[in-house]
């Protein structure tokens, strides 16, 4: 089925066409993200955003969705688009995006996973699935035997696997059980909250302590099929770090292979796209994610369009960007408390002990730096000041607003980086 394209700015759904996720945190980045889409073929998310970013930009569903629409339409674009209603945790979170007019809805079931599930043992392993069962995510163990315990699954040509190891069984159902029974739970939200109208769900499963192995995504997606959820698109923890604003930390042999798993397993119990999450700056892996996943991909960014924003701040209003770096590094280790990051503030340097020229190549291209600015994006778009006490937010609007074609090259170069890598695998 081909997007639907109109006249009007209106989300659409992008169905099993490979896709991007482009987050703006500031509302300004959307004429960048329109020319950087023109790098490929992905279908474009415009109108992208989660609940937590929002909370920490002090921004409403509404407001994302209006400044998408409205550049969308001063744009001209008649391109289908997505609207993405990010990493969906509540029934709370679900209506209130779903009534803003979202369209694609990332359910993130991420605390119901039970990370401790890979050491334990005997007693304290049956102990945690009976528990499992006593939430009502299964009728009993004897179901889940039934339904699993000793098939051997031909994924593919290429790909068997089997649930004949019961102990791996077990833990796979104490990890993932009760977040599927959630996944299961959110999605009639989504439907109610919908009215019933056409949308589309993506499951994310990515914020895990380890790598979702083939059998787990095996488990995984045929619990979602039994239980009747069509996803579009599932996001697993691969293996490798994907760490925020920087490129993939890992061994691409090991990272091709199991991603092709991954693919086989989507096609097996879907078909869904293969949604990689953390996905900007990737650019080792991107001709792999390409060529690998073909058409069943969809990537997602949200920081790193952040940081081109503060990049035009550092060429255009260099006294600002060092005082938003310098606040960065006072909130840093308080902020990056949600992230799974590596960056540490002994290996940064002294931004006043910088020039202009080097502190952008600090704090906007070298690793450490990317992500100390990265992390406190919060911070700094609602309580950062400068020393006059104007806002840090209000400068950076004001910095872009009279840098509207600079912000938009800035942003075309970087994401369209990101499409070109991608359509070229």
């Amino acid at each position: 089925m081909e997007p639907t394209t109109r006249n009007s700015p209106t989300p659409s759904l992008l169905d099993l066409h490979p896709s991007f996720g482009f987050g703006d945190r500031l509302g300004l980045a959307t004429p960048g993200h329109i020319l950087a889409t023109q790098a490929g073929q992905l279908l474009p998310i415009f109108a992208q955003q989660s609940v937590r970013e929002m909370d920490r930009t002090n921004r409403t569903p509404l407001e994302v969705m209006s400044a998408a629409k409205e550049a969308i339409r001063a744009s001209g674009w008649q391109g289908a688009w997505g609207a993405d209603a990010d990493h969906l945790k509540t029934e709370t979170d679900v209506i209130n995006l779903a009534n803003a007019g979202f369209t694609f809805f990332t359910i993130d079931p991420s605390d119901f996973v039970n990370n401790a599930a890979a050491n334990l043992v005997q007693n304290r392993l049956k102990g945690a699935l009976d528990a499992v069962v006593k939430s009502q995510a299964f009728e009993s163990i004897g179901q889940i035997e039934d339904l699993y315990l000793g098939k051997n699954i031909e994924v593919s040509n290429d790909l068997t696997l089997d649930f004949k190891n019961k102990e791996e069984l077990y833990r796979t159902v104490v990890k993932y059980g009760r977040a599927i029974a959630y996944a299961e739970k959110m999605s009639g939200w989504i439907t109610k909250a919908t009215s019933g109208a056409d949308c589309e769900i993506e499951v994310s499963v990515d914020e895990t302590d380890t790598p979702t192995t083939p059998i787990e995504h095996l488990f995984i997606g045929m619990e979602l099929k039994r239980r009747g959820i069509q996803c579009v698109s599932l996001a697993p923890r691969f293996v490798g770090q994907f760490e925020k604003a920087i490129d993939y930390k890992g061994d691409l042999d090991s990272f091709e292979l199991t991603l092709a798993q991954h693919v086989a397993i989507a096609r097996y119990c879907g078909p869904y796209k293969i949604s990689v999450h953390s996905g900007s700056d990737k650019f080792r892996i991107y001709p792999i994610i390409g060529r690998v996943c073909g058409n069943l991909l969809h990537v997602k960014t949200a920081g790193t369009s952040y940081l081109e924003a503060l990049r035009v701040v550092a060429k255009r209003n260099p006294e600002a960007f060092l005082e938003i770096i310098k606040f960065s590094i006072e909130r840093f280790n308080t902020d990056r408390a949600t992230y799974h990051i590596s960056a540490d503030l002994n290996r940064v340097n002294d931004p006043v002990t910088l020039n202009q020229k080097e502190r952008e190549v600090e704090f906007l291209n070298l690793d450490d730096g990317r992500q100390v600015m990265h992390v406190t994006f919060g911070s700094v778009l609602t309580i950062g000041k400068m020393p006059d006490n104007q806002p840090f937010k209000e400068v950076i609007l004001e910095t872009l607003s009279t840098n509207l074609d600079l912000h938009n090259q800035l942003l075309n170069e970087h994401l369209g980086r990101h499409i070109r890598l991608l359509s070229y695998g």
